[in-house]
């Protein structure tokens, strides 16, 4: 069993090519008992981005705060509080945030997109 709160969670700041103004952090993973998945929180600042991406696994996401853009498949979709999306294994991705307020959203990947 695994009980915490986001706030108590460490926030690491991505630093990797193409991802400016991004935070990650790791909620619930197989440290904590969920084997094979991670449960992640990324938090974009306004004008943060990911890179523009592909892997070969499927991730879920959901919305907690914020408006923003993802660009997937070819194609910008708007986000806000509440929305999900599914991002297919090898479709190129990329999460942005063209507002000055933080976005954050939930992303579960298989453990293997966690690495």
């Amino acid at each position: 069993m695994f009980i915490n709160h986001v706030n108590n969670i460490e926030k690491i700041t991505m630093n990797a090519p193409g991802v400016n103004g991004a935070t990650k952090q790791t909620l619930i993973g197989p440290a904590q008992g969920w084997e094979g998945w991670v449960m992640r929180q990324f938090s974009l600042a306004g004008g943060g981005h990911t890179p523009r991406h592909s892997h070969p696994w499927p991730h879920i996401n959901y919305v907690l705060s914020g408006k923003g853009v993802l660009f997937l498949g070819g194609q910008e979709h708007t986000l806000e509080p509440g929305s999900v999306a599914y991002v297919p294994g090898d479709v190129e991705h990329q999460f942005m945030n063209k507002e000055e307020q933080e976005l954050s959203f939930i992303c579960i990947v298989p453990e293997e997109g966690d690495k």
